[in-house]
């Protein structure tokens, strides 16, 4: 999948992939290959659920994880899709080996 890559301004992180879009905050250019690993396996997740349930997900992953904690950064840590992107970011042939829905081993 070629990367369709689109810098802005102002991005509330250092990137955030949007099917098909992975959005860069200038601030991260030159982009490393290890943040872009993470968004592109986010757009594996978000490809595997079809992409508007992959938002409801993670969007009801967070809020669990926000009331339960009251912390946004140990929320968004918790979340099942980040950490399989958080712990394979560093291996650059994960994503051709990674099996289908391997998210769902990342459950707490």
């Amino acid at each position: 999948m070629k990367d369709h890559l689109i810098v802005l301004n102002s991005l509330p992180a250092s990137a955030m992939a949007i099917f098909p879009f992975i959005l860069v905050h200038r601030s991260s250019i030159p982009l490393g290959e290890k943040l872009l690993n993470h968004e592109r396996i986010h757009l594996q997740q978000q490809l595997e659920l079809l992409i508007i349930p992959f938002y409801i997900w993670y969007g009801l992953e967070y809020l669990f994880y926000i009331l339960k904690f009251r912390n946004h950064h140990k929320a968004y840590r918790s979340i099942r899709f980040e950490k399989e992107a958080y712990s394979n970011e560093m291996n650059l042939n994960y994503l051709k080996n990674r099996k289908h829905y391997n998210y769902l081993l990342f459950s707490k």
